[in-house]
């Protein structure tokens, strides 16, 4: 592998400069980077679709030649290009809308591939923004395609033409294998020079089957390697807290609590809890769907520490957030006491303290001052619990709220206000459930604790997306119902103010109007992003005391707000929402023991935005949703910062994968049980350090 990468592009034959600058934009910069730029698809020509085959609905892939292409401007900034193409069978439309360089990639007598879902538009077959790549007068039995960008100019057989090479002259001295035979045998694989000839060059389908595999689980061990290095290298040096876990503290709040834990939230606790009495400090990631109830295992986790004599902390992403939690877990420990320093026998109250850009003047410095003596057991804030000034007396636990909504360094910076001897133990917590696969691969190195049981009680949501004007009317005059019961509710928008470029309502135009027309009479309150932080609390003040009927609100109150008489959720244009968005703001409501329901408003949704809501209409279980979400848009997204890498996950699918991301994660583990730094698998660990960037792993670590 070294050696493919230490040669550029330029070493292969016809790759002169303007070849090599193209192949440059797409990131295919050494001769390594072509040999692992893996085929998209195969088209067998001994069993090749045609035309007058496909069916309506169905995704389905043809070979044919483009007849024309036609390209117009639509109002605002869009476009919509309109191509023909034909086989010998019958005749196809391809329409793309907002692709106007597809008028420059595609040419009247063109090959092209074309992958797509059929459909009829006024009687005639078309697809709708397909896939399509140039083949050129590709022939053999089966024709690899390579992904492609039409931008660059580069086709198919170009590439095919340069693989082809790479593999020729690489004949005679071979492709080394690194993976140790039992690895192979274990899981029935082929050798790596084998795999590489038959993912580029395969003689039957089955041989690209093998070979992928193959392929797919080097991707995942190296990966799997890198983490599990890195954390056992974190461990290794870092010094953690060990934690007394022998008082009564956390069994009297759980006692307390007035309603049982479910078993998730049992089990969970008594991970959180062992490895708080390790000596060296937690990194957990702590995943559970809207209400599975992560507060009860947060302040169980900090009241661990404080029994000990140390402190804990929760930081939020906002100030809505940060108050919701301050509220909630001092109603929560309310009445427990903790032993008084200065006497054997004396108790007093338990303190937790809030600590936001809100708190000014005296009750600030107050605040601090505490801190630093250890007079606070529990401090609850935004990022004011970074800024310089805030100290502690003995940092234990850390939980970080809605981990995602915080950048890297707040995170590190959080932890890096516990002792310079041992470092606090640290749990982050989402609310955004994420499927095993891509947990055990995005978080690789963390332990993950997941609640996949919801507490008994909780209200279940009926989900309605309504597709037109009598729909959405339907909608807002069951908002004016549920208020005349004596309930509130939610309307969220995707903007505050009008855009050009994005055709949806903004929240001031969406309050102003309702005020006016369809909740007319009801009290509306305006709840978004620019408000200042007190002009925010002040709303939802009003909000939760009812003196607000109906709150028109941005994505802020998406996370941890908790109204219980709140029983209606409207989301205006939701085709504009991500599925774990969606999930997010349906779960504001259904939290009080009232029937409770979500308006989805999306007349326009088409493809993968109306599969979105299909999607929420169908289930309220997060898991299942997350699923739907990776089968939707892929692992790019959801593998985020980590997708820097182009050589990280080229052909693994954390969709179609998940079996090999298990195997790797635990062939990964026997091997540095019995071999800590690779040193008898020199050559693996070289392809681990080359393949993998540092930075990808710290920032794990760091988060």
């Amino acid at each position: 592998m070294a050696d493919f990468q230490s040669m550029g592009v330029e070493a292969l034959s016809g790759v002169g400069r303007a070849k090599a600058k193209a192949l440059a934009s797409v990131e295919l910069e050494s001769v390594l980077d072509l040999l692992t730029y893996y085929p998209r698809r195969y088209i067998d020509r001994t069993n090749q679709a045609a035309i007058a085959d496909l069916v309506d609905g169905v995704e389905s892939m043809v070979m044919a030649r483009v007849d024309s292409v036609f390209s117009k401007r639509l109002r605002g900034s869009r476009s919509l290009v309109t191509v023909g193409v034909s086989d010998q069978t019958g005749r196809l439309r391809l329409v793309f809308f907002n692709q106007p360089w597809r008028d420059r990639q595609l040419s009247q007598g063109q090959e092209v591939v074309v992958f797509g879902k059929l459909d009829r538009y006024r009687g005639q077959h078309q697809m709708t923004n397909p896939i399509v790549d140039l083949v050129g007068d590709e022939t053999g039995r089966i024709v690899p395609v390579y992904p492609q960008s039409g931008k660059a100019g580069l086709q198919t057989r170009e590439i095919r033409r340069w693989v082809d090479e790479i593999l020729r002259r690489s004949e005679q001295r071979g492709i080394s294998d690194p993976v140790p035979d039992y690895l192979r045998q274990r899981h029935d694989l082929i050798g790596r020079h084998e795999a590489l000839d038959s993912i580029h060059r395969p003689e039957t389908m089955d041989a690209q089957y093998t070979a992928r595999h193959r392929l797919v689980f080097d991707e995942l061990l190296r990966l799997q390697l890198k983490l599990i290095m890195h954390k056992r290298t974190v461990e290794r040096a870092a010094l953690g807290i060990c934690h007394d876990i022998s008082g009564e503290l956390v069994d009297r709040f759980t006692s307390s609590l007035g309603f049982p834990l479910t078993r998730a939230q049992g089990r969970v606790i008594g991970e959180v809890v062992e490895d708080m009495a390790r000596p060296v400090p937690m990194h957990r990631l702590l995943q559970g769907d809207v209400g599975a109830g992560k507060t009860v295992v947060a302040v169980a986790a900090m009241l661990t520490a404080v029994q000990g004599g140390h402190q804990g902390a929760l930081m939020a992403p906002t100030e809505v957030l940060a108050t919701q939690h301050y509220l909630g877990v001092r109603s929560l420990l309310e009445d427990l006491v903790v032993p008084a320093s200065d006497s054997l026998l004396a108790e007093r109250p338990l303190r937790v303290a809030l600590l936001t850009n809100q708190t000014t003047g005296a009750e600030r410095t107050r605040i601090q001052d505490s801190l630093a003596s250890g007079e606070i057991d529990i401090a609850i804030g935004t990022h004011a619990l970074i800024q310089a000034g805030v100290g502690f007396d003995s940092l234990g636990m850390v939980v970080v709220d809605e981990q995602h909504r915080f950048g890297v360094e707040q995170r590190a910076a959080l932890r890096a206000k516990g002792s310079q001897a041992a470092a606090p133990d640290v749990l982050v917590m989402t609310a955004t459930p994420i499927p095993r696969t891509a947990a055990m691969t995005v978080y690789g190195d963390l332990d993950v604790s997941t609640l996949d049981e919801m507490p008994p009680g909780r209200t279940p949501i009926a989900t309605r997306w309504a597709k037109t004007a009598a729909d959405e009317a339907e909608v807002w005059e069951q908002v004016r119902t549920e208020v005349g019961r004596g309930h509130q509710a939610y309307v969220v928008c995707p903007l505050i103010e009008e855009s050009d470029a994005i055709e949806a309502r903004s929240v001031t135009e969406t309050y102003e109007r309702l005020q006016a027309d369809e909740l007319a009479g009801l009290r509306v309150g305006l709840l978004h992003g620019r408000l200042t932080a007190a002009e925010k609390e002040s709303v939802m003040d009003l909000f939760r005391t009812g003196a607000i009927d109906v709150l028109v609100a941005t994505t802020v109150i998406e996370v941890g707000v908790d109204v219980p008489n709140a029983t209606i959720m409207v989301i205006v244009d939701a085709d504009r929402f991500g599925i774990a968005q969606l999930h997010q703001l349906r779960g504001r409501v259904g939290r009080g023991d009232q029937a409770s329901s979500c308006c989805l408003l999306a007349a326009d949704a088409v493809g993968v935005a109306a599969e979105r809501l299909r999607a929420l209409v169908e289930t309220t279980d997060g898991f299942e949703l997350a699923e739907a979400d990776l089968e939707l848009r892929g692992e790019g997204t959801i593998l985020g910062e980590r997708q820097k890498g182009r050589n990280d996950l080229q052909l693994a699918s954390l969709r179609r994968d998940k079996d090999w991301v298990v195997w790797a994660r635990q062939a990964a583990g026997e091997m540095l049980d019995d071999d800590p730094y690779l040193q008898r698998h020199g050559e693996l660990r070289a392809e681990v350090e080359l393949l993998l960037v540092d930075d990808d792993a710290d920032y794990l670590m760091k988060s």
